[in-house]
């Protein structure tokens, strides 16, 4: 019997449940404000790229954020904001990890061109929530790091990238940070002249990329806006900078070769030394992906409702590990015609239809101002391919729901409160099945809140959650009830400067991965074995900040550290199986703490011409109770860059310094230091359109193989080489 929640029925019943939710949101809740209803009408895309451009930063002063009501919160001290501007200067890496490791305190898996997600503060995985306007993504690549998040990053409008106690509004499974992507599916304003085109395309060197995306909104009458966009992406093998392998890595290979020689196995030798050989291409990294969405938006003066369907697609090569294959324990077996197996590609074609839908009611001038809505569905599918045939596919059916009340701000006290439901059931079968069906379901209470309107302000956030994990085969059931909250304190008396504290506990229920995992996974080169038995992971978080202003310039300056008890995490027992090292998921408590620190400032600022310097860092210490330290925790980052503003021309050149990591477990291998520099060149070439850019890029000037200590693969999947790109951005 077939346990997953994929089947048509149930499919059927689980996206009713989601449509009969959003029905709460009547229009006839509405009331439209007087006095705010010219602002709600502005047209779509307006003055977007003008105020990007005539602005330093909005990662420092006062952060504007979709969080669902909070406009304002200095609990969202660890907040990034990451506008169209910056999106379009990084928007060719084809995942959402890579676009945003410029960011303080952000690395990627880099598992592949085709998977990466982003590492927060050290932290990935299951302690990384990855979010659709405020919903998870619905896919599995908290799973394994092999698996691709369905996000299309050209396709954005803007990310929020959150850390610290700002993750209480979306769930203990952002223990770690959550990034939440905001795009225009749902459309919440009427467009320019009933119509507006935004387009993107783009093309590089290292990768042969080939993309593009277009999104198209048209006023319908006065209230209802349609929404239609698109997205396609194809590129070849990725060019790198030097050997595939790292250094100790085809030193292995080196002497493995020497003893088949040895042997007398002259053809596995030379397989060998070609493996510890390969330079300048990546195997086996090229990737295929196109999106379609379309949704109606409901204008009713200051209240909204909306909703939207979309698809996603992608095919993409995983990179093997050179002399390791991908063959489940069956590597030396032969066959039944008495030959050896021989090693195949693998590739993943993921499929992803998603429903959501999206209501803002205003209430008027009562206790509270609004009743916000959300609601997505998705069904989702992957398939891992080994050559021609199907390994594992992995199927998810999930519906996440939240809505929330805003209080009117015109007390002592502002903030807003809410309830948010999850329901996943996730299915594997195949070679790579090493997670049972299980079903997952969660409900939660949430509320933010601030207080006081003078120089000293007290912010505290509260989080209940109650979750259920089955794994049904099993037969196993685990419930976890956390409590999670945040306490701040901001002085605001210097004009300009605000300075903070924020204290929080945080909890966080194990996922059915780290409870039941039961197989080989040859993402991750291990046998991964579960613990059914696994706590509750609970964690203390200090966090002081200053941000504000320094003349005309801005910055931001952050030092936190999070006390963790019953920090889950894989060790290495010792034992092999199916040709695999042994890795069980264990409890220890764990100590982390870090700095980031941004400035941004104008060196030269006289009315046709500007030159900015824009300076950022990070760093991160990760270590166990026994002092060990926590794997795959990413080494101290420096980027520094000047920019020079000059009529319709942006120039901008930088460097990013990443250092050497020899602080490692026991199962690691140490990470290089390297030093990638970039340069870019922005023509806004319409005076009356100031949303028309063309850009120029050479990332990675100098070819370095770089690797990314935080990713799996590092030691045989470096970044991509010198690339030169170009695209153009269009609004109309």
């Amino acid at each position: 019997m077939n346990l997953t929640i994929s089947s048509p029925a149930i499919s059927r019943l689980a996206l009713a449940t989601a449509l009969g939710l959003a029905c709460t949101a009547t229009p006839a809740l509405a009331e439209t404000a007087p006095d705010e209803a010219e602002a709600a009408a502005q047209p779509a895309g307006a003055q977007v790229e003008d105020d990007v451009h005539n602005r330093q930063s909005d990662r420092t002063g006062t952060i504007i954020v979709s969080a669902n009501g909070l406009k304002e919160l200095d609990v969202l001290a660890g907040t990034s904001v990451v506008e169209i501007r910056d999106i379009q200067r990084d928007a060719v890496n084809g995942q959402i990890g890579d676009l945003l490791t410029k960011l303080p305190g952000v690395s990627a898996t880099s598992f592949a061109p085709g998977s990466s997600r982003p590492v927060l503060r050290g932290q990935q995985g299951e302690r990384v929530r990855v979010l659709v306007d405020g919903v998870g993504t619905s896919d599995v690549s908290n799973t394994s790091v092999d698996h691709a998040t369905t996000i299309e990053p050209i396709t954005v409008e803007r990310i929020e990238v959150l850390r610290g106690p700002a993750v209480l509004l979306y769930g203990s499974q952002a223990i770690g940070g959550a990034v939440n992507v905001i795009d225009k599916r749902i459309p919440t304003r009427m467009p320019d002249h009933n119509l507006h085109l935004d387009a993107f395309a783009g093309v590089d060197s290292a990768t042969d990329l080939r993309t593009g995306a277009a999104s198209l909104d048209v006023g319908i009458g006065s209230n209802l806006v349609f929404h239609v966009d698109g997205s396609w992406r194809e590129t070849n093998d990725a060019e790198i900078g030097g050997f595939q392998v790292s250094d100790a890595l085809r030193a292995d290979l080196l002497a493995d070769a020497a003893e088949e020689e040895e042997e007398g196995e002259l053809e596995e030798a030379a397989e060998l030394r070609e493996a510890a050989g390969q330079r300048g291409t990546l195997p086996n990294s090229a990737m295929e992906s196109w999106t379609i969405n379309t949704g109606l938006g409901l204008i009713l003066g200051e209240s909204t409702f909306g909703a939207a369907v979309g698809w996603y697609d992608t095919t993409y090569g995983v990179p093997t590990r050179p002399g390791a294959g991908h063959h489940h324990g069956e590597e030396g077996e032969e066959e039944e015609g008495g030959e050896e197996e021989g090693e195949e590609l693998v590739t993943i074609g993921l499929k992803q239809f998603r429903a959501d839908f999206k209501g803002d009611v205003f209430l008027g001038d009562g206790a509270f101002e609004r009743l916000k809505l959300r609601v997505g569905y998705s069904d989702y599918t992957h398939t891992e391919f080994e050559g021609a045939e199907v390994g594992t596919v992995f199927d998810s059916t999930s519906i996440e729901a939240r809505a929330e009340l805003v209080q009117n701000t015109g007390g002592m006290l502002r903030g807003s409160s809410g309830v948010q439901y999850l329901h996943r059931d996730f299915f594997a079968e195949g070679a790579e099945a090493y997670v049972p069906p299980n079903l997952t379901e969660q409900v939660a209470l949430f509320t933010l809140q601030e207080l006081g309107t003078g120089p000293i302000q007290i912010e505290a956030a509260a989080r209940a959650e109650f979750t259920n994990v089955e794994a049904q085969t099993l037969g196993i059931a685990r419930d976890y009830d956390t409590v999670s909250g945040a306490l701040g304190l901001v002085y605001e008396g210097t004009p300009g400067l605000r300075i903070g504290i924020n204290g929080s506990r945080a909890e966080r229920a194990p996922s059915a991965e780290e409870l039941f995992s039961n197989g080989p996974h040859i993402a991750t080169q291990a046998f991964e074995i579960g613990n059914a038995d696994l706590r509750t992971e609970r964690a203390w978080g200090l966090e002081a900040y200053a941000r504000g202003s320094i003349g005309a310039g801005t910055f931001n300056l952050t030092a936190y550290r999070q006390w963790f008890d019953n920090y889950i995490f894989l060790e290495e027992t010792g034992e092999e199986e199916d040709d695999l090292p042994v890795f069980q998921y264990l409890q220890q408590d764990a100590d982390f703490w870090g700095l980031e620190a941004e400035l941004n400032y104008p060196i030269i600022d006289t009315e046709g011409f500007r030159l900015l310097t824009d300076l950022r860092a990070s760093y991160v210490e990760a270590e166990l109770a026994d002092g060990t330290a926590v794997p795959r925790i990413p080494p101290l980052s420096l980027l520094g860059a000047l920019e020079a503003q000059a009529g319709a021309f942006d120039v901008r050149g930088e460097v990013q310094w990443f250092g050497e990591q020899d602080r490692i477990a026991a199962f690691e291998t140490p990470t290089d230091s390297f030093t990638l520099v970039n340069a870019l060149i922005a023509w806004r070439p319409l005076a009356d359109n100031q949303n028309v850019t063309l850009q120029l890029a050479a990332d990675n000037i100098f070819d370095v193989n770089g690797r990314r200590h935080a990713s799996f693969t590092k030691d045989f999947v470096p970044l991509v080489g010198r690339n030169f790109r170009a695209s153009i951005r269009m609004s109309f």
